[in-house]
């Protein structure tokens, strides 16, 4: 009800109340897209079950489904005009359960002279030995940074924060050195969903200087790393280990910055609006007769403002490899000033089956560089595009994932439009 509020002008008192309503609209889209998302994901569970148990409550889920549907086709016809900025536009807002000492957080090297609230240690120095008896007993619903300082060391455990817990940092001391680790994968009977070796779904999460590795292998089909539906989560300086299906970027919004993602088939997959910048993408040996495929974005509805960013980042293949597919009728994934290694095949991109999406899809690509990019081969589509830079700037951290109001205060470095 706040956010309707303000969409109507509740949110101010000098009546310049369009920063609040442009937030609020954000918002809005981002959670109603977020419930569709966990629809499918609730439908999802069934595959590989006698599925009877899925006839008895598909009914009931359709209604909801399109009774958000509806919802987010009302806001959009009605938001259909352009925003208009109010005076203060160019100000850097900041979400008020952030506080104002976050963004020295990340900045400082040492994570020791960040003061933790939490020392977690394999060698019994610090307050706790695992990472889930620190999280366990972190604060439920915090308004306040809450930092969790995990030593290097090999962490065998699985990771599943509650959207109770809000506001968690966690910070290791680097890639290689701080590692938390497991092997849960769809063949032992889980859903995708519940492989992860670290879930979050608290707002406000943040991550630097880990590991995160699912080593079932390529033979277990699905086994994620590391899935996220956390609201305004932010990732610095983390590797995320994998082979199908690595990172489950599942709902909301999310940002990546000088991470690592290794993978196989669709390993950057699911349907939050994230946005990769400075990152590495790393292709490893699949199956053989499998096609190696980096994301399969899976928007449902054209609506939805979710999508997959990827931007002055690196893609190196060991593998000849295919930039996406969608997994979803209106998928949507972007490349931007990004390198491309030699074995990035010409074509870009792959179906999923037959013709499915390939008009309704939205793919992009805007001044890519390297033996990987070759225009002139690339998919023709009708969902395909080479980017004008007008249109590349509405998928830019600013503009995508309204940056700007909410990653200052992580700290986490970032760069707001476009940049060679």
């Amino acid at each position: 009800m706040l956010e309707m509020n303000k969409l109507h002008g509740g949110g101010g008192i000098d009546g310049d109340n369009s920063h609040d309503a442009a937030a609020a609209g954000g918002n809005l889209k981002t959670w109603l897209s977020a419930a569709m998302s966990n629809q499918d994901t609730c439908l999802e569970g069934f595959e590989g079950t006698e599925r009877k148990y899925e006839e008895m409550i598909k009914g009931s889920l359709r209604q909801v489904t399109q009774l958000v549907s509806n919802v987010l086709d009302m806001y959009t016809q009605l938001n259909a005009l352009p925003f208009k900025p109010s005076r203060n536009e160019s100000s850097i807002m900041s979400p008020e359960w952030l506080s104002e000492t976050d963004e020295s957080l990340m900045t400082r090297l040492n994570p020791s002279a960040m003061h933790p609230n939490a020392v977690v240690s394999m060698d019994g120095k610090g307050k706790y030995r695992t990472i889930n008896e620190a999280i366990n007993e972190a604060p439920n619903h915090s308004t306040k940074r809450y930092v969790i300082y995990v030593k290097k060391g090999l962490y065998r455990e699985n990771i599943d924060m509650k959207k109770k817990k809000t506001n968690i940092m966690l910070v290791g001391d680097g890639i290689g050195q701080t590692i938390i680790t497991g092997d849960r994968n769809f063949l032992q009977g889980l859903t995708t969903f519940r492989t992860a070796t670290v879930a979050v779904s608290g707002r406000g999460f943040i991550a630097r200087d880990i590991t995160i590795r699912n080593t079932a292998g390529p033979h277990n089909r699905q086994a994620v790393a590391l899935r996220v539906d956390s609201d305004q989560s932010a990732f610095f300086r983390c590797s995320m280990e994998g082979y199908q299906d690595t990172l489950y970027a599942h709902s909301l919004r999310q940002f990546y910055r000088e991470c690592e993602i290794y993978g196989t088939i669709d390993f950057i997959f699911g349907n939050g609006a994230a946005v990769l910048q400075n990152c590495k993408i790393y292709t490893r040996v699949p199956l053989p007769l499998q096609k190696v495929t980096i994301t399969a974005q899976g928007r449902k509805s054209p609506n939805q403002n979710t999508g997959f960013v990827i931007m002055n980042s690196f893609v190196l293949a060991t593998q000849p490899t295919y930039l996406g597919r969608p997994w979803k009728l209106y998928s949507r994934t972007v490349y931007m000033n990004t390198y491309m290694s030699q074995l990035v095949q010409p074509r870009g991109w792959l179906e999923w089956f037959g013709n499915f999406a390939l008009d309704t899809l939205w793919y992009g690509e805007y001044n890519n560089v390297g033996p990987g990019w070759r225009a002139s081969g690339r998919v023709k589509w009708p969902g395909y595009h080479i980017m004008d830079k007008r249109t590349a700037m509405s998928f830019t951290v600013g503009s995508f994932i309204d940056g700007r109001r909410w990653l200052p205060a992580t700290g986490v470095t970032f760069t707001a439009g476009l940049a060679n």
